[in-house]
């Protein structure tokens, strides 16, 4: 069950309340540099991302932001873009309008927002350009950079107390107290509690787990959850899915970001794709049809299952693009690669579409599936050609087609 939060919205994507947990993603190029930075905000939302976070650091990067959104329109691509400030934010939305009302939200970092009396006033001023422009704020505390007065208050209290929190419990706490402090300076200054977005960013599964069940309890603002800097291929992929999972099925997150570290030369959208498959594993959302494959084993000694699998993948997301214009619930097809007797026919069976291939010393042939009914046996040397023929006929027959002529 979701927990109760107030619904909030950032352009034209719902968020909170009732709205499914929705998928995030940032650029990693210089946004002063309009051209790549467009591109790059267009392939994470064709792979999915629903909202897309951009460096706004500097006077060339604020003026390109307008800029960058109208490419984005040009391209028929509606994401909503969000500015991410440190330091200097304030001045940058005062100094470039254009920016501040291109943005569909700005992402606040109270732990460097500025020091003391300046602070509170740095503050204040993004907080009243939010105002003036009806944006939403994130308000996002990173233990990087907690703001040391608040965490020295913090470890004050907590010395005077009878018994007194750990080292990593005053932190947990510091990292609460900035967020919701924050958030009550931000409505004391005329931002209503529906435009408030809250995230508490930690490297630590645990250390994300134990402060976003407190900031749940404490709050009902919506809550963006990642871990930050979760690292580099399979140990970002299985750490930011053993933390957010947990929270998840809490009914704890209202949206997401897998804060990968890119390979050299990889593609920035693997986050997307992870996030995706997080949720539609987890029953959440659906997003792209999910292909089952077998993991291969002594009885499958050949490559040809794990070729195909990867080929009906490969096929499946090139095809999403269109399938999910044209046809209705096509997200949420199941299909099957199996490689052998043992377990291919029943797994092909549970699958809206399966294939129980060969295993070693088996027949030849590959029984082909379809909602549990085998429909064909296929042979020969063309089998993935005549899979993903049959894959195509499924859809195109069994899933409405979208805006279709009424009779």
């Amino acid at each position: 069950m979701r927990r109760p939060t107030r619904a909030a919205r950032i352009g034209h994507v719902n968020l909170g309340g009732d709205s499914p947990v929705v998928v995030q993603s940032m650029t990693n190029t210089d946004t002063a540099d309009v051209v790549k930075t467009a591109i790059q905000c267009a392939e994470l939302a064709r792979a999915g991302s629903e909202l897309v976070r951009i460096t706004v650091n500097t006077p060339e990067a604020a003026a390109a932001v307008p800029k960058i959104r109208s490419h984005l329109d040009s391209m028929g691509l509606d994401v909503p873009l969000i500015g991410d400030f440190h330091y200097n934010g304030h001045r940058l939305l005062a100094d470039h309008p254009d920016c501040a009302q291109a943005l569909a939200k700005y992402r606040i970092n109270p732990g460097n927002v500025g020091h003391g009396r300046k602070r509170d006033e740095q503050f204040a001023q993004m907080i009243e350009i939010a105002c003036k422009y009806d944006k939403p704020v994130r308000i996002g505390v990173n233990w990087g950079s907690l703001d040391q007065d608040l965490l020295a208050r913090i470890m004050d209290e907590n010395a005077r107390r009878a018994e007194p929190m750990d080292a990593i419990e005053v932190m947990r706490e510091a990292m609460v107290a900035s967020a919701l402090e924050s958030a009550a300076k931000a409505e004391e200054l005329g931002l209503p509690g529906d435009r408030i977005i809250l995230s508490c960013k930690v490297s630590g599964v645990q250390d994300l787990i134990a402060i976003y069940r407190e900031l749940s309890r404490r709050s009902d603002y919506p809550l963006h959850l990642g871990l930050t800097e979760a690292g580099m291929g399979s140990k970002g992929i299985v750490a930011s899915t053993a933390a957010m999972a947990v929270l998840l099925q809490e009914g704890i997150g209202d949206t997401i970001r897998v804060s990968l570290t890119p390979e050299p030369g990889g593609k920035r959208t693997q986050e997307v794709l992870v996030a995706q498959e997080m949720l539609q594993t987890m029953g959440l959302r659906a997003f792209t049809p999910m292909v089952a494959a077998c993991p291969g084993c002594g009885r499958t000694t050949s490559s040809f299952f794990q070729e195909l699998a990867q080929s009906i993948q490969e096929h499946v997301r090139s095809q999403m693009p269109q399938w999910r214009v044209d046809y209705d619930g096509v997200e949420n097809m199941t299909l099957a690669v199996m490689g052998c007797v043992v377990n291919g026919p029943g797994e092909s069976k549970h699958a809206n579409i399966g294939i129980s291939l060969p295993g070693t010393g088996e027949a030849p042939v590959a029984p082909v599936f379809e909602d549990g009914a085998k429909t064909v046996t296929l042979r020969g040397d063309n089998i993935a050609e005549e899979f993903t023929a049959i894959v195509d006929r499924y859809v195109a027959r069994t899933y409405q087609r979208k805006f279709a002529t009424k009779s």
